[in-house]
């Protein structure tokens, strides 16, 4: 377990209008908005964090959330699809609860040996949730609406696309400890064993494909999971060594993080498991009031002037 990446930690993913983004996830989805903090580099902009109860690492979709950000366009070098894990047999339970709100989505379909039923948020980002094949046994935050035999329990996978998946393959084979699982086509799976969870990410391989604009309803970057800062500066010698550059560790405030560009384009961090969400908040009342980092609380009345006003 030694200088381990334990799968995915968080994705990040830019949104339009605040309180849509905010509706959809906590209330279509059920999922508990577990931080409502600000951009650490445009504090005028939320920066929202959804996960599990408690914001476990490997469940948690964040979202820099711009009103009339022009729309984005998914292409080579870009995440474009997230996994959502979801209880085996709730597939229909979604496919009736998206039909009823409206909300774009596909047929069930196989992938892997794996029911899933891809959608879209209202900003057009593509996710998917996955009746996994192995044994999930987290638990997912229950609503009103969303029981635990239907709850999202946390990532499944990321899938990203590139026009070669070579490099990137290095990377995640060499640096991070995946191993080639199996292809379908033109799409590759790789997974690590140092977890059972969120331990996936899939290479579809699409040479022709253009790059894309990040933006409105695309993925900004994808975060990997590590153990502690030990493990993180570990991990970032390995990457220099590839010859690749890549940040000084960074305070998150929730966890320290390094940032690298992987050869195929993608935005790759990496992040710590502490210290975690519930240090500027109880358990109990994580994502019920604006938090804001040291630097910027000085501001605070400026700041929530310029933000949006969010309902609850």
């Amino acid at each position: 377990m030694e200088n381990k990446i334990l799968g995915l930690h968080h994705i990040t993913a830019i949104a339009g209008d605040p309180q849509r983004n905010y509706d959809f996830y906590t209330k279509t989805l059920g999922l508990r908005m577990v931080k409502k903090t600000v951009n650490f580099d445009d504090p005028q902009t939320y920066h929202f964090y959804f996960g599990d109860e408690v914001g476990s690492p490997g469940s948690i979709l964040t979202f820099f959330p711009w009103p009339n950000v022009r729309q984005g366009k998914d292409g080579a070098g870009m995440a474009t699809e997230i996994g959502y894990s979801v209880p085996k047999g709730s597939l229909e339970f979604w496919k009736d609860r998206f039909e009823e709100k409206n909300v774009r989505h596909y047929q069930i379909t196989e992938q892997f040996g794996e029911r899933k039923l891809p959608f879209q948020d209202p900003d057009g980002l593509k996710l998917s949730l996955i009746e996994a094949e192995h044994a999930d046994d987290r638990k997912g935050y229950e609503t009103a609406e969303v029981k635990t035999n239907a709850a999202l329990k946390g990532f499944h996978g990321v899938t990203l696309s590139l026009n070669n998946i070579g490099a990137t393959a290095e990377i995640l084979t060499e640096v991070f400890g995946y191993k080639k699982e199996r292809s379908e086509g033109n799409l590759t799976r790789y997974k690590t064993d140092s977890v059972k969870n969120a331990a996936i990410v899939d290479l579809l391989e699409l040479p022709d494909l253009p790059r894309g604009l990040n933006a409105g309803g695309t993925n900004h970057h994808v975060a990997f999971r590590v153990k502690d800062e030990e493990t993180l500066m570990a991990i970032r010698e390995k990457v220099l060594k590839k010859g690749l550059q890549i940040t000084e560790k960074i305070d998150r405030d929730y966890f320290f993080s390094l940032y690298f560009r992987e050869p195929g384009g993608v935005l790759f961090e990496i992040a710590t498991d502490n210290p975690g969400f519930a240090t500027d908040e109880t358990v109990q009342e994580l994502g019920s009031s604006l938090q804001l980092p040291d630097r910027y609380e000085g501001a605070r009345e400026q700041i929530e002037k310029a933000l949006p006003k969010l309902k609850h």
